[in-house]
């Protein structure tokens, strides 16, 4: 492998983070294998990797009682982190572990929450048969003072105070360059409309998450001053494991396509917009002044985005359709807190996909890329599911940069960052660590590993002031569809050839 350095060169440099295993703090706040969790960041140290990325979980530690914070087992990993001379970027993390795709252990949220929610259950993403989904709080209590006094927006709030509190030495010295903010299930900006514990398998369509009381209450409000008291939540829908068609909702000429169905659609997917950039207004006010960026995360469902009603993406919140983007008005209302758009499913091609769930990776991951370039600002990735193949590497190569490397300066499109998903014993085993160090070295340009960001026009400076609150009808502006960059077909910086 030829690693030169050249400073041209270098702006086409993509940092790489690799993400720690779920159960590195356990439940209790127990930080496990110190020595065995060394030994594995001196090896994945030695790719010339970036960083490593953490969930710091909610329910590990706030577990005691409100406010009640324990950080010593995260203070003593971010410790070992920094003696390995990695960066960290740290995912403020207020789901659940368990229950979604690859989840090994399980983390619930507090338990003097759940306690709240044995006599309110509304406090809990709800389905319209009434099943709850304790894996996040819903969008409905956000402002509602029910917590001990507190809103679920003053919690994360404080915690998010708390956590700048804690660990202002590794702030300050550089150790931590992004704070991601868990904004939904998986900690994504999402539903729970496609739970794995309540039955849904790849690629039912979902189910619409609307039917606690608070957000009830608060759609009767948006149906009455909308003149249309008549109006009620979708009933009409299926249920998770139906395709698009068999449902009254999302069938050719479906009510999705009716005034009552768009009137939903937008409401639906707005109270999503809103409930990130609130609790970004909260991260801003936290972490002013500190050098990092905020980040969140958006989810890739790319299963029925080849069909006209893209059922999955609708049931999560995302109101994209043929004539309408649901993702652009996101990286619209993120320009406002210079923050990062991290998209999932980088690895994935379309011809992987099973023809049954009119899968459209490829394309989604270069609409949503393509809005947040247009709406200037940072965008980076994670795969989805592990792969250790150099064809899944070799598309997120493409995907980092989706028009190849320019010799002579920057490249005209590249990703922030992106993150591998995740370490692992598989990951280390020679012939698959092999591989995924030269998925590094492509991802740096053929350049070795560069300590300053600046070198690649990535600097960090400290986190500035908020821009005034778009309002809505300029946020929903960018729903209008723009065509995608282009795109290379295939990647002209492979690590097979």
């Amino acid at each position: 492998m030829v690693i030169t350095s050249d400073r041209n060169m270098l702006q086409n440099y993509v940092p790489v983070y690799v993400m720690l295993p779920l159960g590195v703090v356990t439940v209790d706040s127990v930080f496990g294998d110190p020595n065995g969790l060394k030994e594995q960041l001196l090896k994945l140290r030695a790719t010339e990797i970036d960083g490593v990325m953490v969930d710091v979980w909610w329910g590990i530690v706030e577990l005691k009682g409100p406010k009640q914070y324990d950080w010593s087992a995260y203070r003593s990993l971010f410790k070992l982190v920094q003696e390995c001379g990695l960066k960290l970027q740290a995912i403020m993390s207020f789901h659940q572990c368990g229950g979604n795709v690859g989840d090994v252990v399980n983390i619930p949220i507090p338990k003097w929450v759940l306690d709240i929610g044995e006599s309110d259950p509304d406090i809990f993403y709800t389905n319209r048969s009434g099943t709850r989904n304790k894996e996040y709080l819903s969008v409905g209590v956000d402002d509602e003072p029910i917590f001990h006094g507190r809103t679920a927006i003053e919690i994360y709030s404080d915690y998010m105070k708390s956590f700048r509190e804690n660990m202002s030495d590794f702030l300050e010295s550089g150790l931590i360059v992004d704070i991601e903010v868990g904004l939904g299930p998986a900690g994504e900006l999402r539903y729970p409309s496609y739970p794995q514990n309540q039955g849904w398998e790849f690629p039912g369509i979902g189910e619409f998450q609307c039917y606690d009381k608070y957000l009830k209450a608060d759609y009767k409000e948006a149906v009455v001053s909308a003149g249309h008291p008549e109006w009620e939540l979708p009933d009409d829908a299926g249920q998770y494991n139906d395709v698009p068609e068999s449902s009254g909702f999302f069938k050719s000429n479906g009510t999705y396509v009716t005034e009552k169905g768009k009137f939903f659609l937008t409401w639906y997917s707005n109270k999503l917009l809103n409930h990130g950039d609130q609790i970004l207004d909260e991260a801003n006010k936290a972490f002013l002044g500190s050098k990092v960026k905020l980040a969140i995360k958006v989810s890739g469902i790319h299963w029925w985005y080849k069909v006209e009603n893209h059922a999955a993406e609708l049931t999560a919140g995302y109101y994209n359709l043929n004539d309408r983007d649901g993702y652009r008005p996101i990286a619209r209302m993120l320009s406002r807190h210079h923050a990062i758009l991290n998209f999932t499913c980088l690895e994935m091609r379309d011809s992987e996909q099973s023809s049954d769930a009119k899968s459209g990776p490829a394309e989604l991951v270069q609409q949503v890329l393509s809005g947040g370039w247009t709406e200037d600002i940072l965008v980076a990735g994670e795969n989805a599911l592990p792969r250790y193949d150099s064809t899944a590497y070799n598309q997120i190569i493409l995907n980092a940069r989706p028009q190849g490397v320019n010799k002579n300066g920057p490249p005209k499109a590249k990703m922030f960052g992106v993150t591998y998903l995740r370490l692992s014993d598989d990951l280390l085993q020679q012939s698959n660590y092999d591989t995924f160090k030269k998925f590094v070295l492509k991802m740096h340009a053929d350049q070795g590993h560069c300590e300053d960001p600046q070198n690649y026009n990535a600097g960090t400076t400290p986190l500035k002031p908020l821009a005034p609150k778009i309002p809505i009808e300029v946020l929903l502006e960018a729903t209008k569809p723009i065509p995608p960059f282009p795109w290379l077909p295939e990647t002209d910086m492979k690590i097979d050839g």
